[in-house]
C-alpha cells in the first residue's frame, strides 16, 4: 500500500463526506493504493454515522472510535498502529488542510528519502489572537529542539516513512512535538514544505488559549525526559551533590569561625546553633540528599508505564 490517511477528528460530521470525496479523488488521479484511518475523538455529533455510510461505500476506509473524549494525541496513536501504508499522511478533519499536498509530500518522501515532512502554514486564515502565539510557540520549541528548519511543529498535515510512526509513541499531548520525538527516536531528515491553509468551513475550532500553555509545559518535559529520562542521576545527582558540598563548605566555616573563637579567648556564650547561617548550611545538606536520593529512585523505576496508551476503543470498522 502507497499511503495511509490518519484522519483524528471530533465533532466534524458537516465536513467528512466533502473531505473523504477531496481525498478519494487526489487518489485516484495518482493512481495511489492507499486507506483512510479516521479515528472519531468520543465525537457527540453524527460523526461516526457519516464515517459509518462512507465506510459502506469505500473498502478503503478504516475506523477507531473512542468511547469518550481523549484528545488529539491518543487518536493518532491508535491510528499510527493500524497504519499499513509506505507513508504515512496526517490532517486534520476541518478542511483547512488541503489533500491537493498528498502527491508532493509521497514524492518528498519516497524520492527525496526524508524520514518526515512537516507542512508549514505560511499564510495563515487565523485571528492574530491565535498566530501570534503560535510564533511564539514555535520559536521555543525550534530553541529546544535544535530543529532550526521548521516553523511549524504543529501543523497536522505531515507524512512520514512507516518506519518512523512505528518507532515514536504519541501520549498526552505531544503531537504538537513529533518532529522532536522523531528527532529524539533517531530519525535527523526533517523537511518541511509550505502548504495551503484554508479557512475554517463548518463548525469552530476545539482548541483554545490553553494549548499554548499546556504546550510549553510539554516541551519542557519532552525536553527534560529525552536529556535525564533514560539517566536521571545526571541531573538530580549532579544538583544534589553541588547543593550538599556548598552546604558542607558552609557548614565547615561555621564551625571552623567557632572553633577559632574558643582558641582566641572570645566570647563562648553564643553557641552555632544561634547563627543563621548553621541552619542555611545544614538546609543545603539536607536538601542535597533529598535531591541525590531522587535520582538514585528515578534510577530504579522505569518512566514508561505499561497501560499508558491503552484507549477504551466502542468500535472499529
Amino acid at each position: 500500500m502507497d499511503i495511509s490517511v490518519v484522519i483524528p477528528l471530533y465533532n466534524e460530521a458537516e465536513s467528512l463526506p466533502e473531505l473523504y470525496s477531496w481525498i478519494e479523488r487526489v487518489m485516484h488521479e495518482n493512481q495511489f493504493t492507499y486507506e483512510v484511518i479516521f479515528v472519531d475523538d468520543g465525537s457527540t455529533d453524527d460523526s461516526w454515522k457519516i464515517i459509518e455510510s462512507l465506510r459502506e461505500k469505500s473498502p478503503c476506509i478504516k475506523a477507531i472510535k473512542f468511547r469518550r473524549n481523549y484528545g488529539k494525541s491518543p487518536g493518532l496513536h491508535c491510528g499510527f498502529e493500524r497504519a499499513e501504508g509506505d507513508v504515512v499522511i496526517t490532517m486534520d478533519a476541518d478542511l483547512q488542510d488541503s489533500p491537493d499536498e498528498i502527491p508532493e509530500l509521497y514524492r518528498m518522501i519516497k524520492e527525496d528519502g526524508y524520514d518526515l515532512v512537516s507542512g508549514w502554514k505560511k499564510k495563515r486564515y487565523d485571528p492574530l489572537s491565535k498566530t501570534i502565539p503560535t510564533k511564539l510557540f514555535n520559536a521555543t520549541a525550534r530553541k529546544f529542539s535544535g530543529i532550526d528548519n521548521l516553523h511549524d511543529f504543529n501543523c497536522g498535515l505531515k507524512a512520514y516513512k512507516k518506519i518512523v510512526i512505528k518507532n515514536i509513541e504519541v501520549y498526552n499531548d505531544m503531537h504538537r512535538y513529533i518532529p522532536y520525538l522523531a528527532k529524539i527516536a533517531g530519525f535527523n531528515k526533517i523537511a518541511e514544505k509550505p502548504v495551503q491553509h484554508q479557512a475554517r468551513k463548518y463548525g469552530t475550532t476545539k482548541f483554545g488559549l490553553d494549548r499554548f500553555f499546556n504546550g510549553y509545559l510539554d516541551l519542557i518535559t519532552l525536553w527534560f525526559t529525552s536529556k535525564f529520562g533514560k539517566k536521571p542521576m545526571h541531573f538530580f545527582g549532579l544538583l544534589g551533590s553541588g547543593m550538599f558540598f556548598i552546604g558542607f563548605i558552609a557548614l565547615v566555616v561555621v564551625l571552623s569561625a567557632k572553633l577559632a573563637s574558643m582558641m582566641s579567648g572570645g566570647d563562648l556564650r553564643p553557641l552555632v546553633t544561634s547563627s543563621p547561617y548553621f541552619y542555611i548550611a545544614l538546609t543545603g545538606m539536607i536538601m542535597g540528599t533529598q535531591l541525590f536520593l531522587a535520582g538514585f529512585i528515578g534510577e530504579l523505576i522505569c518512566r514508561n508505564a505499561p497501560r499508558r496508551n491503552k484507549y477504551k476503543i466502542e468500535s472499529e470498522l
